[in-house]
């Protein structure tokens, strides 16, 4: 009798403790906030950068700023060939990348500008003529080896075809591959490792976000809002390797008035399943958000080992997430993933207590 009270009472206590983690780890619906997404922000870093660039292009009637940091053109994985011709995954690991180390040419910016008026032609993006418009911030490290200096020179030739007015670009800085920051916390400034933060005395953040927004306020030294765990199924269809949760940081002020919206993209292996809050809570956008009513959205990918094959959790930017991999559409506006982002902006923008 003893030892069957001890079996009941160790159930329940199992399931309490399961019942307690259940509640700690399920996320809720994206509220709707009512912001502003008629001229939203982008930025990213390495297939980040990628995705913010490609996202920046297809939906360029809603963009109206896009950092790549570490990361080449829109359609860079595209070059050379043509469908169903193009080997898109060795572009993105060799010409997208370290085009010098695997024998090969940087991407091409004339082809791939050329491309872009195709797809516009054919309705597949939004008008490049939008794209003069954009503010257009580049990064590149010197001590970069993953995407090389000579890959984001070739993304700067290609907003310089499509007539960018406000462009900068920022290359003085011995870096690696990563985030860049100043944080005591984060890797020396020349690494690259885990969790690809590195500490070079500047707020890249920061910068890009003034860069963005004109008049922007000081970072708040006490952030006022919350970070908002959230339930990214509902944005996604078919096998996208897109996490079951997303987050977005929320200034209070946005609780009650209609805010702006930048989109933060992680790069390979930055994912929350991976390194945890160190994007979504420490990358730097946040502070910056807080005191100038910006709402930060941070889409989360997932590493995935079977298919689609994603095995480093990175952003689609050669089409393992498209159904025929001999014709992909990742860089269109019905990229699942592209679809997906687009969706949780939608969300974003619907009016207060709407379902």
């Amino acid at each position: 009798m003893k030892r069957w009270r001890h079996y009941v009472a160790l159930i329940l206590c199992m399931l309490t403790l399961l019942s307690l983690r259940t509640d700690a780890t399920t996320s809720r619906a994206l509220p709707a906030y009512g912001a502003d997404i008629s001229n939203i922000t982008v930025s990213g870093l390495s297939s980040g950068a990628y995705m913010a660039g490609q996202f920046a292009v297809a939906y360029s009637s809603l963009v109206a700023g896009v950092a790549i940091i570490a990361g080449g053109p829109y359609y860079c994985a595209g070059h050379p060939g043509r469908a169903p011709f193009i080997p898109y995954l060795t572009n993105a690991l060799s010409v997208c990348m370290n085009p010098q180390e695997a024998g090969t040419d940087p991407p091409d910016p004339v082809f791939l500008w050329n491309r872009t008026l195709d797809f516009a032609r054919a309705g597949l993006i939004d008008d490049p003529g939008n794209l003069r418009h954009q503010a257009v911030y580049l990064y590149s490290g010197h001590s970069d080896h993953t995407v090389t200096t000579a890959v984001v020179d070739r993304a700067q030739n290609y907003y310089q075809f499509a007539g960018v007015a406000r462009l900068h670009y920022r290359d003085d800085l011995d870096s690696g591959h990563g985030m860049i920051t100043d944080s005591n916390a984060d890797n020396a400034c020349t690494v690259t490792a885990p969790p690809y933060f590195n500490n070079c005395g500047v707020p890249l953040a920061q910068e890009i976000m003034t860069f963005f927004y004109a008049g922007t306020r000081a970072p708040a030294s006490q952030l006022s809002g919350h970070i908002v765990r959230f339930d990214q199924r509902p944005f996604t269809v078919g096998r996208s390797s897109m996490d079951d949760d997303g987050y977005a940081y929320v200034p209070a002020a946005c609780t009650h008035q209609s805010c702006r919206v930048h989109v933060a993209f992680h790069g390979c292996r930055q994912g929350a399943q991976l390194i945890g809050d160190h994007f979504y809570a420490r990358a730097g956008y946040n502070a910056v958000a807080d005191s100038n009513n910006i709402i930060v959205l941070y889409p989360q990918v997932e590493p995935s080992s079977f298919y689609p094959y994603n095995p480093r959790g990175c952003w689609d930017f050669w089409g393992y997430s498209s159904l025929d991999p001999l014709l992909p559409d990742f860089y269109t506006r019905d990229g699942v993933q592209m679809r997906a982002v687009r969706a949780m902006l939608e969300r974003l923008a619907a009016p207060r207590g709407s379902r």
